[in-house]
Order: C-alpha cells, then structure tokens, then sequence
C-alpha cells in the first residue's frame, strides 16, 4: 500500500447491481483494478468513455475524506489502522434513498431525505484522519481556484485542503464530467431508466472504503471498514 501517490477515504457500493452498473458506467472498477466494457445505453449524445473521462480514474465512489498525500513519517498501515478504529467508533445507519441530479453541469447520484448523518461521517473521517495528510503543496492549492472561493470555503482549503468539507460537504457519486446543458439533459434522460431498478431504498451506510492511487494515477479499493460502534 505505501506504494500509493494519494490515499482517500471513500463510499464505494458493495458487490451487486448498483457497484457493477458504476464500475461498467465509468469503464473502470477499482475493486479488481481492472478496465470494465461500457454498457450500451440508447440515446447518449456522445459515446459513454467520452462523458465519463474525467471521473474514471477515481472509481465509482462518494468521497468522504479527498484525496491527500501522506504526511512524513505516518504510513499505509498506520492510516488503515486508524480507519479501522474510526469506523468501529461509528454505528451504521440508513438514508431516504438515492436519486440522479445534475449538478454545477455534471451527474450524479445524490442522496435524498435527511442526509446529516452522512455529513457527520465525512466531517469524522476528514478530522479524526487529519494527522496523515500532507500539507497540499502551491500547485495543489491552485488547482482548485482559490480566487473563486468563498472565504468560508478558502477557510477550509487552508485548514483541512480541499475547500468542499464540513459544512460544504455534498454527498454525490459522480456519473459525468462537466457537460454542456443539452448533453446533461439528455445523458440524465438516457441514464434515468437505466439507474431507476438499482437505486436503493432505504440507502444503507455501513462501511467505509480506503482508496489508493497508483503510479498511473487510477484508484483502487485497498481496504473496506464496517461501522460497528
């Protein structure tokens, strides 16, 4: 595991309908870190590998802790220890539901009703993990536009480093990359009848995914953590 460039902390569906629909969608699945064949969907405005470039690399997944390199002198094991302990603080718990939304241009799988239990799982696992995340360096602070931000938003850039934490925080599953209105219209109209038979409901949360990004710069599940607190 050390051998990883970044490690994140992320939601990843279990094995089924809904994780294999996710992995075929992006053409990448990072249970087995393996390419997956698109699946045909009629009436896409373009091929899917062309609406689904951006997100690839990182899996099919909902972030709960973003990206971060790790810091001097921690290790792998060390943060897989410390994920395993943050999850055994936590007890699983159930969302509405999942839904499909645009958003900000892109799709995804957004979820519905009440979602703060999620919110307070992320802003744990973007705490408690702090300790081993590197400082993110001037390049990685330019990548995300500190001059558009917020300043509650360049608060947390600073702070925690990424600016789309704590009380920014979003859930989301990302299905897209950034389209233009008329694609996004028809992708989510394409994509509606297609996801509608494997959104859950309720939508459970009951584990925690340890990601890693290898040399190439795709993403792999390393370890999963049940919540059982």
């Amino acid at each position: 595991m050390d051998s990883m460039k970044r490690f994140a902390i992320y939601y990843a569906p279990p094995a089924g309908g809904l994780s294999d629909f996710g992995a075929a969608w992006l053409g990448w699945d990072p249970a087995t870190g393996s390419t997956v064949a698109h699946p045909d969907v009629a009436g896409l405005p373009r091929p899917v590998a062309e609406l689904t470039g951006t997100p690839r690399k990182y899996g099919f997944h909902g972030t709960l802790k973003p990206p971060f390199r790790l810091a001097q002198g921690q290790t792998a094991d060390a943060l897989a220890d410390a994920c395993a302990a943050l999850a055994s603080r936590i007890a699983p718990f159930d969302l509405q539901g999942l839904r499909l939304a645009r958003l900000g241009g892109f799709l995804a799988l957004v979820p519905e009703g009440d979602a703060a239990p999620l919110a307070a799982l992320a802003a744990a696992c973007v705490r408690d993990l702090d300790p081993f995340r590197a400082p993110p360096t001037g390049s990685e602070i330019a990548r995300r536009a500190p001059d558009r931000l917020s300043p509650r938003q360049r608060e947390l850039l600073d702070r925690w480093g990424y600016p789309y934490v704590m009380e920014e925080f979003r859930f989301h599953l990302t299905l897209s990359g950034k389209l233009d209105p008329q694609d996004a219209a028809a992708v989510e109209a394409a994509l509606a009848p297609v996801v509608a038979p494997l959104l859950p409901r309720p939508f459970p949360i009951g584990e925690i995914c340890l990601f890693g990004e290898d040399g190439a710069g795709m993403f792999h599940i390393l370890r999963r953590f049940a919540l059982r607190a």
